[in-house]
């Protein structure tokens, strides 16, 4: 009734990272060019940093779906990498298709990729292992990575890595203790927040790919205020997007405004809070006015 109500195909905010919903953002577009320029360059280690919901697995799945088109490369993909150094490379041989005996010493192991990883480059394949919330990665997994990278030929790294992650990867990696891993990044990108401008072209152009014809659900003043409340970050305006329409439905409006932005903000718990602490000086600051006000009324006689 929903999806009928609006004239759409699909929900166009669902949360799962579809790469048929995918909006090609300038700096998600950005990222993709640095990271494409990096692999076919060679590099041992690419970067891409962004905010939590920025959406970097739905950037780094668009990855995948077009390097996997490529008959040249064979991908790797971690999306959960809080592994230890051992767990770390019996999932990349996993992904490589080796077959790892239960129980098998460190060096083996090691050597087994080695291997597989040479027998590949002399088919003119090349690997990419991305890894998805890279800022989970335990401290000895990611000098693990550093040592896997320097496997290489003459020519070429036989491995070449993608690390996706939170700002607090950026954190990790100034440490002294990273700092030969940290040279290693030669390419690296950032996903910015949305503008207000870049938010309704984003919504739109979702609304668009899930059947509706102008993507034209919501209204100027509603687009303003999902915006601002999602503070430019494309996965709390998808939340934000989604309740107003459940509001506008409920309510029978063929389209949400801002009364419904209003409520769904007030109902999403990081929205909320961030605008209680951004709104709490200026209430504390007003209250102050009012009582030195009162105060400053009843030294005068004023007040009753």
């Amino acid at each position: 009734m929903y999806l009928y109500h609006f004239g759409l195909s699909r929900l166009p905010f669902a949360l799962s990272p579809d790469t048929s919903l995918y909006v090609e953002l300038p700096g998600h577009r950005a990222a993709l060019n640095t990271i494409h320029v990096a692999l076919a360059s060679g590099e041992g280690f690419v970067k891409v940093v962004g905010e939590v919901g920025s959406g970097k697995t739905l950037l780094c799945r668009k990855l995948l779906a077009e390097l996997e088109g490529r008959p040249e490369v064979v991908c790797a993909y971690l999306p959960n990498p809080y592994l230890q150094p051992q767990e770390l490379r019996l999932a990349l041989a996993h992904e490589l298709g080796i077959r790892v005996a239960p129980g098998a010493a460190e060096a083996t192991l090691a050597r087994q990729l080695e291997l597989r990883l040479l027998h590949l480059a002399s088919a003119g394949k090349r690997v990419v292992l991305l890894i998805d919330e890279a800022q989970a990665l335990p401290d000895a997994s990611l000098e693990a990575l550093r040592l896997l990278s320097n496997l290489e030929t003459e020519r070429r790294k036989l491995l070449q890595i993608l690390l996706l992650g939170q700002p607090e990867l950026d954190a990790r990696l100034q440490s002294p203790g990273f700092r030969q891993l940290r040279q290693r990044i030669a390419f690296a990108a950032r996903l910015p927040r949305l503008s207000g401008s870049q938010i309704g072209a984003y919504l739109r152009q979702r609304l668009a790919a899930a059947g509706h014809g102008d993507g034209g659900l919501f209204s100027g003043p509603a687009l303003s205020l999902l915006a601002f409340g999602s503070r430019g970050i494309p996965r709390l305006a998808q939340i934000l997007a989604h309740k107003s329409l459940m509001l506008a439905y409920g309510r029978g409006k063929p389209r949400a405004g801002w009364a419904e932005v209003w409520a769904a903000a007030r109902d999403t718990e990081d929205v909320a809070l961030h605008w209680r602490r951004r709104l709490r000086p200026w209430l504390l600051l007003l209250a102050g006015l009012g009582t030195a006000g009162a105060a400053w009324a009843w030294r005068l006689g004023v007040a009753p």
